[in-house]
Protein backbone atom coordinates (compact mmCIF):
# COMPACT_ATOMS: atom_id res chain seq x y z
CA UNK A 1 0.00 0.00 0.00
CA UNK A 2 2.77 2.05 0.97
CA UNK A 3 4.59 1.42 -2.61
CA UNK A 4 1.43 2.33 -4.36
CA UNK A 5 1.30 5.49 -2.63
CA UNK A 6 5.11 6.39 -3.64
CA UNK A 7 4.45 5.34 -6.76
CA UNK A 8 1.21 8.10 -7.02
CA UNK A 9 3.21 10.77 -5.65
CA UNK A 10 5.95 10.10 -7.87
CA UNK A 11 3.40 10.60 -11.04
CA UNK A 12 2.12 13.97 -9.54
CA UNK A 13 5.24 15.54 -9.28
CA UNK A 14 6.69 14.54 -12.55
CA UNK A 15 3.19 16.05 -14.71
CA UNK A 16 4.11 19.39 -13.74
CA UNK A 17 8.09 18.78 -14.75
CA UNK A 18 6.47 16.84 -18.25
CA UNK A 19 4.59 20.20 -18.48
CA UNK A 20 7.23 22.30 -18.11
CA UNK A 21 9.51 20.09 -20.72
CA UNK A 22 6.78 20.24 -23.19
CA UNK A 23 6.38 24.36 -23.02
CA UNK A 24 10.31 24.19 -23.03
CA UNK A 25 9.96 22.53 -25.97
CA UNK A 26 7.52 24.49 -28.24
CA UNK A 27 9.27 27.55 -27.03
CA UNK A 28 12.20 25.74 -28.69
CA UNK A 29 10.83 24.56 -31.80
CA UNK A 30 8.76 28.00 -32.60
CA UNK A 31 11.92 29.92 -33.89
CA UNK A 32 13.49 26.65 -35.47
CA UNK A 33 10.14 26.93 -37.75
CA UNK A 34 10.58 30.65 -38.04
CA UNK A 35 13.88 30.31 -39.39
CA UNK A 36 13.50 27.39 -41.54
CA UNK A 37 10.21 29.03 -43.22
CA UNK A 38 12.46 31.84 -43.70
CA UNK A 39 15.79 30.23 -44.50
CA UNK A 40 15.20 28.07 -47.22
CA UNK A 41 13.17 30.22 -49.48
CA UNK A 42 16.60 32.11 -49.07
CA UNK A 43 18.50 29.32 -49.94
CA UNK A 44 16.44 28.54 -53.30
CA UNK A 45 16.55 32.07 -54.27
CA UNK A 46 20.31 32.58 -53.57
CA UNK A 47 20.85 29.11 -55.35
CA UNK A 48 18.04 30.58 -58.80
CA UNK A 49 19.97 33.31 -58.47
CA UNK A 50 23.46 31.20 -58.74
CA UNK A 51 22.07 29.34 -61.58
CA UNK A 52 21.10 32.69 -63.82
CA UNK A 53 24.24 33.76 -63.46
CA UNK A 54 26.05 30.96 -64.32
CA UNK A 55 23.92 30.52 -67.84
CA UNK A 56 24.12 34.55 -67.98
CA UNK A 57 28.36 34.57 -68.31
CA UNK A 58 28.30 31.63 -70.92
CA UNK A 59 27.61 31.16 -74.32
CA UNK A 60 23.73 30.28 -75.39
CA UNK A 61 24.83 27.35 -77.50
CA UNK A 62 22.65 24.35 -78.68
CA UNK A 63 25.29 21.77 -78.97
CA UNK A 64 23.28 19.10 -80.22
CA UNK A 65 22.52 21.15 -83.48
CA UNK A 66 25.56 23.73 -83.77
CA UNK A 67 28.92 22.05 -83.61
CA UNK A 68 31.42 24.71 -85.26
CA UNK A 69 32.38 28.69 -86.07
CA UNK A 70 34.38 29.55 -88.84
CA UNK A 71 36.41 32.45 -88.02
CA UNK A 72 38.23 34.55 -91.03
CA UNK A 73 41.30 36.57 -90.55
CA UNK A 74 39.99 40.29 -90.49
CA UNK A 75 42.05 42.16 -92.42
CA UNK A 76 43.16 45.51 -92.05
CA UNK A 77 41.76 48.19 -94.39
CA UNK A 78 42.33 51.28 -92.18
CA UNK A 79 43.74 54.69 -94.04
CA UNK A 80 46.20 54.16 -91.15
CA UNK A 81 48.00 50.36 -90.81
CA UNK A 82 49.19 48.92 -87.73
CA UNK A 83 50.89 45.65 -89.02
CA UNK A 84 50.72 44.05 -86.47
CA UNK A 85 46.40 44.99 -85.74
CA UNK A 86 44.79 42.03 -88.30
CA UNK A 87 46.68 39.23 -86.31
CA UNK A 88 46.33 39.93 -82.82
CA UNK A 89 42.50 40.89 -83.63
CA UNK A 90 41.31 37.88 -85.88
CA UNK A 91 43.23 35.50 -82.72
CA UNK A 92 41.94 37.31 -79.86
CA UNK A 93 38.35 36.81 -81.46
CA UNK A 94 39.11 32.91 -81.93
CA UNK A 95 40.84 32.78 -78.59
CA UNK A 96 37.81 33.58 -76.85
CA UNK A 97 35.37 31.64 -78.51
CA UNK A 98 37.85 28.38 -77.72
CA UNK A 99 37.87 29.50 -74.53
CA UNK A 100 33.94 29.95 -73.75
CA UNK A 101 32.41 27.50 -75.79
CA UNK A 102 32.81 23.83 -77.11
CA UNK A 103 32.64 24.78 -80.61
CA UNK A 104 34.70 23.59 -83.01
CA UNK A 105 37.19 26.57 -84.45
CA UNK A 106 37.56 26.48 -88.26
CA UNK A 107 38.63 28.72 -90.93
CA UNK A 108 35.89 28.31 -93.36
CA UNK A 109 32.03 26.42 -93.61
CA UNK A 110 31.40 26.51 -89.79
CA UNK A 111 27.86 26.17 -88.48
CA UNK A 112 28.26 29.74 -87.27
CA UNK A 113 30.44 32.16 -89.79
CA UNK A 114 32.85 35.34 -88.23
CA UNK A 115 34.05 37.99 -90.51
CA UNK A 116 35.08 41.46 -91.18
CA UNK A 117 37.90 44.00 -91.85
CA UNK A 118 39.29 46.63 -89.74
CA UNK A 119 37.50 49.74 -91.04
CA UNK A 120 39.19 52.49 -88.38
CA UNK A 121 42.41 52.88 -86.83
CA UNK A 122 42.82 56.74 -85.47
CA UNK A 123 44.38 59.09 -83.34
CA UNK A 124 42.27 62.20 -82.02
CA UNK A 125 42.51 64.75 -78.97
CA UNK A 126 40.69 63.99 -75.57
CA UNK A 127 41.12 66.08 -73.05
CA UNK A 128 42.00 69.78 -73.29
CA UNK A 129 43.76 71.09 -69.99
CA UNK A 130 43.71 74.44 -68.43
CA UNK A 131 46.35 75.71 -70.81
CA UNK A 132 44.19 74.84 -73.80
CA UNK A 133 46.57 72.11 -74.79
CA UNK A 134 45.41 68.38 -75.19
CA UNK A 135 46.07 66.24 -72.07
CA UNK A 136 45.37 63.13 -73.65
CA UNK A 137 45.02 61.78 -76.80
CA UNK A 138 42.31 58.73 -77.93
CA UNK A 139 43.07 55.48 -79.94
CA UNK A 140 39.67 54.22 -81.60
CA UNK A 141 39.83 50.75 -83.71
CA UNK A 142 36.29 50.31 -85.93
CA UNK A 143 35.69 46.83 -86.62
CA UNK A 144 32.69 45.57 -89.05
CA UNK A 145 31.67 42.40 -88.64
CA UNK A 146 29.12 39.78 -90.75
CA UNK A 147 27.93 37.10 -88.95
CA UNK A 148 25.87 33.87 -90.29
CA UNK A 149 24.01 32.11 -88.47
CA UNK A 150 23.47 28.63 -90.64
CA UNK A 151 21.15 27.14 -88.31
CA UNK A 152 18.97 29.92 -87.50
CA UNK A 153 19.22 32.29 -90.00
CA UNK A 154 17.01 34.86 -88.35
CA UNK A 155 19.99 35.21 -86.12
CA UNK A 156 22.39 36.30 -89.07
CA UNK A 157 23.88 40.38 -88.78
CA UNK A 158 25.98 42.77 -89.99
CA UNK A 159 27.24 45.28 -87.38
CA UNK A 160 30.16 47.55 -86.51
CA UNK A 161 31.90 47.59 -83.44
CA UNK A 162 34.11 50.27 -81.96
CA UNK A 163 36.37 51.24 -78.62
CA UNK A 164 38.79 53.12 -77.53
CA UNK A 165 41.44 54.19 -75.04
CA UNK A 166 42.88 57.15 -73.62
CA UNK A 167 46.48 57.88 -73.18
CA UNK A 168 48.69 60.97 -72.11
CA UNK A 169 49.47 63.18 -74.84
CA UNK A 170 52.35 63.87 -74.18
CA UNK A 171 53.38 60.48 -75.16
CA UNK A 172 54.06 58.74 -78.41
CA UNK A 173 51.41 56.07 -80.00
CA UNK A 174 54.23 53.47 -80.85
CA UNK A 175 55.50 53.63 -76.94
CA UNK A 176 51.83 52.78 -75.76
CA UNK A 177 49.64 51.09 -79.03
CA UNK A 178 50.37 47.31 -77.95
CA UNK A 179 48.84 48.13 -74.80
CA UNK A 180 45.81 49.92 -75.78
CA UNK A 181 45.43 47.79 -79.04
CA UNK A 182 45.17 44.59 -76.63
CA UNK A 183 42.57 46.42 -74.33
CA UNK A 184 40.60 47.11 -77.42
CA UNK A 185 40.74 44.35 -78.72
CA UNK A 186 39.72 42.25 -75.99
CA UNK A 187 36.46 44.86 -75.52
CA UNK A 188 35.76 44.43 -79.15
CA UNK A 189 36.08 40.72 -79.20
CA UNK A 190 33.86 40.35 -76.16
CA UNK A 191 31.08 42.62 -77.97
CA UNK A 192 30.91 40.31 -80.80
CA UNK A 193 30.81 37.41 -78.35
CA UNK A 194 28.16 38.84 -76.76
CA UNK A 195 25.92 39.26 -79.73
CA UNK A 196 26.67 36.05 -81.59
CA UNK A 197 26.47 33.57 -78.93
CA UNK A 198 26.27 34.99 -75.28
CA UNK A 199 22.86 36.75 -76.06
CA UNK A 200 22.81 39.09 -73.23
Amino acid sequence: MAYNNIQTAMLKEQRPLNKFAERIKTKMTRPIAFLSLFLIPCCLFCLTGCAISFKMNGANIDYQTTHSISIADFPNNAAMVNPTLSNNLSEGIRDLYQRQTRLEILRKGGDLELEGEIVGYDISQGAISADSYASESKLTIRVTVHFTNNIRPEESFDKTYSAYQTFDASRLLTDVQDELCATIITEIAENIYNDTVAKW
